[in-house]
């Protein structure tokens, strides 16, 4: 699949089938992200993992535990595994909101699934 060519409803309609098909990574996790991608298709969207099911959300969210934001390539980037979100951070590619850690520990995650 090639990321860069996808629409981004197509792209969260991928997440959302490639975690709750394999919800193994995603057990015990209690944690809600945020995304505000900029550019073109770009938007806010939110990711919600709860009882070992996974949750897209098209829209801003009011609560999170981690905010991300950053563009829609650099997003299909990461999901690709063609971008290190702690080199994005640092080169200012991606800003984050809240808790840190779970910025990284959602690259892990992405890299037990074939986005």
């Amino acid at each position: 699949m090639d990321l860069k060519d996808m629409s981004m409803d197509d792209v969260w309609k991928e997440i959302d089938t490639q975690l709750n098909g394999n919800p193994g990574p995603i057990e015990g996790m209690n944690t809600t992200y945020s995304f505000d991608l900029s550019g073109d298709d770009g938007g806010h969207f939110g990711l919600k993992f709860a009882d070992g099911k996974a949750e897209t959300i098209q829209g801003e969210l009011e609560e999170v535990d981690c905010a991300l934001k950053m563009s829609v390539s650099d997003f299909k980037k990461l999901l690709g595994g063609n971008l290190n979100s702690t080199a994005a951070f640092m080169m200012g590619k991606l800003k984050v909101k809240g808790n840190i850690g779970l910025a990284l520990k959602l690259e892990n995650l992405l890299k037990e699934y074939q986005l």
